[in-house]
C-alpha cells in the first residue's frame, strides 16, 4: 500500500473568495425557458421611427435572446435554457401539444448550458422559420386550441430539472399580442382566460416566476391591464410602472457587455449563534467580487464534449489498483503518523458552529487596512430559524444607534477567522432602493498579514515644504471640477477582459470580424479639455511653480539642449583632432608600396579609411583591398 505524504494538507488554508465562487455551480444556478411568440402579428414591420433596418417584432425578439445566450456563456457558467416558440404550425415538444415548438440543436438536452452551436444555428432561424417551423395563429374562433396555455405547460415541464432551494427558475415571455383571446368571444374567452390565469398561478405555486417582456414600447400599442396583469398578478401600481420597467430589461438584454457578472444569489445559509443558546439564519451573498476569465477546460478532441478526469493509486509493490481511499501522514519524530479521512475531516472541524458572536467594539477601531478582501453581505432569513428577521433587525438598529461593529468567529473548517460585522443602513432614492440594510462581514487579519512599512523621517525641517492655503483652495477647485458625480466601479468593465470573450466569440461562433471593444478606462479627454477645467489646472500650476513656469521651463530645456549641443560639437572635434594625429604618424604610400599595410591593426586601417570617408565594414584582407584600390595600387 502506498501512502500520500501530506504535512500541510491538514491546516491548509483555502482562500474563502474560491469557496463562494465554487458553490455558483451548486446554489447560484439560474433555470430560463425563453418563451416566443411566433403569431402573424409578431412578423408586421417596426414602427418606421424606430425601424431602420425593416426589422419585425419576431426579428428584435430573436435578438435580445441570442444577445442574452452569449452573455450567459461569459457571465453565469452553469445556468441552462430552453427556447420555446408558440403560435406555431410544425409541433415539438415533450407533450405532444399543438403550436409549442422546442428548438434545439443534436447533443443537448431541451434545457442545458448554452453552446456556440446553439447560438449559431438560432442566430439564423429568422431565414428559415417559414419553411421548417412556421407562424400560425392557434387561437381560432370555434376551437379550443390554446397555444398560450401550452407553451406554458411545456415551459413548466421543462423546468421540472433541479431543486428550487438551489436553482432560480424563469419564463421570459415575448410577445407584442395585449389581447392573446381577441378573436374568441362569449363563454369560450372565458374560459380560456380562466385556465391559462389558473395555469401561471400553478407555475408561480411552483416558485417559477414568468417575466413579461412586451414588444411594443408605448402604453397605448400594449395594454397591459387587458390581460397580462392578472396573468403576472400586478397590483394597480405594478400596472403603471410596468412598460417602463420592461423596456429597460429588453433594452439590458440587447445592450449587454461581455462582463462576468456574479448577480447577488444566495452563496450559502449560516447560523449566527449570539447569546444564552439564542441563534438566528442568515444568508450571505458575494456583492463585489474581481472580474477574472473563466477557468480552463479540456475538450475531446474528435468530439469536443468536457473530459472528465479521474485519478488512481497503484501499489508499489503489488501493482494492484488501489480501491480503497488513500492513507496520509505526516513524520514526527521519525515516525510515519498515519490519518485517515474521517480524523482529518475531525481534525479541520475546529467548532460545531458557524458565525459566533463574541462582542462589540467601536467602529473607530476598525482600520481601512483591516479590510484584505471583499467582504460578504449577510441578511436575515426565516426559513430555518422563525423570527430570525426580528432579532437581526434590533442588533442591526442597536449597532447603528451606538455607531459599533459586531465582532465575531466564523468557524469555517476550511478558514476560520475573526471577522467584523458592520450594519449598513438601507439607502433609498426615489422609492427605488440603491443599498439594502444589511450586514457586512469583514474578514480580520492575522498578527502576520499586517506589515510595517518604514517610514522615512527627515531630521532638517528646512527641507520640507508645505503647500500655502491658496495652493490649497487652487488644489480643491481642480479637484471639484473633475469630481465625477455617483461614480461606481460597476460603471467600467475591464477591457483585457472584454477583449478575451469578444476573440473566444468570434472563435467559437466562426465570426469574419472581431467585435469592438470600448475601453472604458481611457482618460475623457474631451471632457478635460473643458474650458472651467483648464482654467482651473492652470491656476493650480500658477499657484505651485509661478506664472512664469512654462517660460523657465521652455528655456531650462533650451539651455540644456544647447549644452548638449555644444558638448556634442566639441567631442567630435577632439576625435577628429585625434584621429588626424593617428593617420600623420603613418606613412601610408610607402606602406602599400612595401606591402607592409598587413601589419597594421584593424582600428589602424580603419583610420584611413575614416579619414576618406570609405566604408569600414569587412575583415582585414577586405579593408587593405579598399585601401589598395582607393590609392590605385
Amino acid at each position: 500500500m502506498t501512502m500520500e505524504m501530506d504535512p500541510e494538507g491538514f491546516f491548509r488554508e483555502y482562500s474563502d473568495d474560491e469557496n463562494d465562487f465554487n458553490q455558483e455551480k451548486e446554489s447560484t444556478k439560474e433555470f430560463i425557458v425563453y418563451l416566443i411568440d411566433a403569431s402573424p402579428k409578431m412578423f408586421a414591420p417596426l414602427d418606421r421611427d424606430l425601424n431602420k433596418k425593416n426589422e419585425t417584432h419576431f426579428h428584435v425578439a430573436l435578438a435580445s435572446v441570442v444577445s442574452s445566450l452569449k452573455n450567459q456563456i461569459i457571465s453565469h457558467t452553469y445556468d441552462e435554457v430552453a427556447i420555446c416558440f408558440f403560435n406555431t404550425k410544425e409541433k415539438k415538444n415533450l407533450q405532444d401539444l399543438n403550436g409549442v415548438y422546442v428548438f434545439n440543436v443534436n447533443e443537448r438536452d431541451f434545457l442545458d448550458r448554452p453552446t456556440a452551436r446553439l447560438i449559431k444555428e438560432f442566430d439564423c432561424i429568422n431565414e428559415k422559420f417559414s419553411s421548417q417551423i412556421g407562424s400560425h395563429y392557434g387561437i381560432i374562433s370555434g376551437s379550443h386550441e390554446n397555444p398560450l396555455y401550452n407553451g406554458l405547460w411545456v415551459a413548466q415541464a421543462l423546468l421540472r430539472k433541479g431543486s428550487n432551494k438551489t436553482v432560480d427558475k424563469r419564463i421570459i415571455l415575448f410577445t407584442n399580442e395585449d389581447d392573446p383571446f381577441g378573436n374568441i368571444i362569449g363563454p369560450t374567452k372565458a374560459d380560456m382566460i380562466r385556465m391559462t390565469i389558473q395555469r401561471a398561478k400553478d407555475i408561480r405555486d411552483l416558485d417559477l416566476s414568468i417575466d413579461l417582456l412586451p414588444l411594443s414600447r408605448t402604453e397605448d400599442k400594449f395594454n397591459v391591464s387587458t390581460f397580462y396583469a392578472d396573468l403576472l398578478d400586478l397590483d394597480d401600481n405594478e400596472v403603471s410602472q410596468f412598460i417602463t420597467y420592461a423596456v429597460e430589461r429588453m433594452d439590458d438584454m440587447s445592450n449587454q457587455l461581455r462582463k462576468r457578472m456574479h448577480k447577488k444569489r444566495k452563496l450559502r445559509t449560516l447560523v449566527f449563534s449570539i447569546a444564552n443558546g439564542i441563534s438566528i439564519g442568515v444568508n450571505t451573498y458575494a456583492l463585489i467580487r474581481p472580474t477574472k476569465p473563466g477557468s480552463i477546460t479540456w475538450l475531446d478532441s474528435i468530439s469536443n464534449r468536457p473530459i472528465k478526469t479521474e485519478r488512481s493509486f497503484i501499489c508499489s509493490d503489488t501493482g494492484a489498483l488501489i480501491q480503497g481511499p488513500s492513507q496520509k501522514f505526516s513524520v514526527y519524530k521519525s515516525e510515519n503518523i498515519v490519518f485517515s479521512v474521517e480524523e482529518l475531516s475531525e481534525l479541520k472541524n475546529i467548532c460545531n458552529g458557524q458565525l459566533h458572536l463574541l462582542g462589540f467594539k467601536p467602529l473607530s477601531c476598525l482600520k481601512d487596512y483591516h479590510n484584505l478582501k471583499p467582504s460578504t453581505f449577510i441578511f436575515p432569513s426565516d426559513d430555518e430559524v422563525v423570527g430570525s428577521t426580528l432579532i437581526f433587525i434590533a442588533l442591526h438598529q442597536s449597532m447603528l444607534r451606538l455607531k459599533r461593529f459586531a465582532l465575531a468567529f466564523l468557524g469555517i473548517s476550511s478558514n476560520p477567522r475573526i471577522v467584523a460585522l458592520v450594519a449598513q443602513a438601507e439607502i433609498s432614492s426615489s422609492n427605488c432602493q440603491m443599498e439594502p440594510p444589511g450586514m457586512h462581514i469583514i474578514y480580520l487579519p492575522y498578527t502576520i498579514d499586517i506589515r510595517h512599512p518604514e517610514e522615512s523621517i527627515i531630521d532638517d525641517a528646512a527641507v520640507r515644504t508645505k503647500a500655502t492655503d491658496d495652493q490649497i483652495q487652487k488644489a480643491l477647485s481642480l479637484f471639484k471640477k473633475i469630481y465625477l458625480k455617483d461614480f461606481s466601479v460597476c460603471q467600467f468593465s475591464n477591457p483585457a477582459l472584454q477583449n478575451h470573450y469578444a476573440i473566444l466569440q468570434a472563435i467559437a461562433l466562426d465570426e469574419n470580424e472581431m467585435p469592438e471593444v470600448e475601453d472604458e478606462t481611457l482618460p475623457d479627454v474631451e471632457g478635460m479639455l473643458r474650458s472651467s477645467i483648464v482654467d482651473a489646472m492652470n491656476e493650480f500650476k500658477n499657484a505651485v511653480y509661478g506664472e512664469n513656469h512654462d517660460q523657465e521651463e521652455y528655456e531650462s530645456i533650451e539651455t540644456k539642449k544647447s549644452a548638449t549641443d555644444t558638448l556634442k560639437k566639441r567631442k567630435n572635434n577632439a576625435v577628429s583632432e585625434n584621429l588626424l594625429h593617428q593617420y600623420s604618424a603613418f606613412e601610408w604610400e610607402d606602406l602599400a608600396e612595401n606591402g607592409k599595410l598587413k601589419h597594421l591593426t584593424v582600428v589602424q586601417l580603419k583610420c584611413y579609411l575614416t579619414v576618406h570617408d570609405l566604408p569600414l565594414s569587412g575583415k582585414k584582407e577586405v579593408l587593405i583591398s579598399r585601401i589598395l584600390t582607393h590609392m590605385n595600387k
